[in-house]
């Protein structure tokens, strides 16, 4: 094994040195929000307007239909406003993400530090989004008489999970554009369609097929969109995940994040002269 692909699999070097640049992780974030939010006339509020308008919307469309996908009517509100907060989580952090390495271009190229903070940093951008729509849900759930049950005390793991797989979803991305411009245009069509073969707008086991529901949870949000729900919604309220899933989820969320470490430690060798 050669010296660089000894430095690319040295994992725990990478984690040491992310940490001693954390302030400037913290930087980048900052200045993105700044730079989001500063001629915007209500500012952060639009990460809390963006996911009530598309469950309201989605209410309507179901009433109107007479069918609601998920286990209970009185219910999809707020299962449905869970699953487009995980959503927008997922998709600002993949869609900064894919942007980053190249939207800092002067920086890659002239200056060192460990070029994963670019997309560590959109996913710090995409939690603030993320805490002020949160605040929604609690009111949400008070009105549609929704008391959370001991299972609330996961719901931080199930969070992590949920914004580890944005984080590994993002880093393949940024080291592909990095590379391949076309990247930057195909991503916003694959958000579109991850959409509907996630379950935002939905819950899995009342849309999805028995035989079917396997290869769905391939999709590593299925099961840490699920797990968020089941954790906020008392028992009855919601379908929830099966081990199954959950298991299949989790898999495929390991799978992304070390194969996604692993190409952009040996992309990185390579993206400041493409770039």
């Amino acid at each position: 094994m050669n010296s660089i692909d000894a430095a690319d699999l040295n994992y725990a070097f990478l984690a040491q040195e992310l940490w001693q640049y954390r302030e400037l992780a913290l930087v980048f974030a900052t200045r993105d929000l700044k730079v989001r939010y500063r001629q915007a006339v209500i500012g952060i509020a639009w990460a809390v307007l963006q996911p009530l308008v598309m469950m309201s919307l989605f209410m309507v469309f179901t009433r109107w239909s007479g069918k609601t996908p998920s286990a209970h009517a009185e219910t999809y509100a707020v299962s449905s406003y869970i699953g487009l907060l995980i959503w927008q989580l997922f998709s600002y952090t993949v869609r900064e993400s894919t942007t980053s390495l190249v939207g800092h271009r002067d920086l890659v190229t002239k200056v060192y530090f460990p070029r994963l903070l670019l997309p560590l940093s959109t996913a710090l951008c995409a939690l603030v989004d993320f805490g002020f729509a949160f605040l929604v849900l609690v009111p949400l759930m008070w009105w549609t008489g929704i008391v959370p049950g001991m299972a609330v005390l996961l719901f931080p793991i199930w969070l992590l999970l949920a914004l580890l797989t944005s984080i590994a979803v993002g880093i393949w991305l940024s080291a592909l554009n990095a590379l391949y411009r076309d990247i930057g245009y195909v991503v916003p069509f694959l958000l579109q369609i991850g959409l509907f073969v996630t379950p935002v707008l939905y819950e899995t086991r009342s849309v999805v097929p028995a035989q079917w529901q396997g290869l769905w949870a391939l999709n590593p949000l299925v099961g840490m969109i699920e797990g968020c729900r089941w954790s906020l919604m008392p028992a009855g309220s919601t379908d929830g995940p099966s081990v199954v899933i959950v298991v299949l989820s989790l898999c495929s969320l390991v799978a992304l994040l070390v194969s996604g470490l692993w190409y952009f430690r040996r992309a990185e060798q390579w993206i400041a002269d493409r770039i």
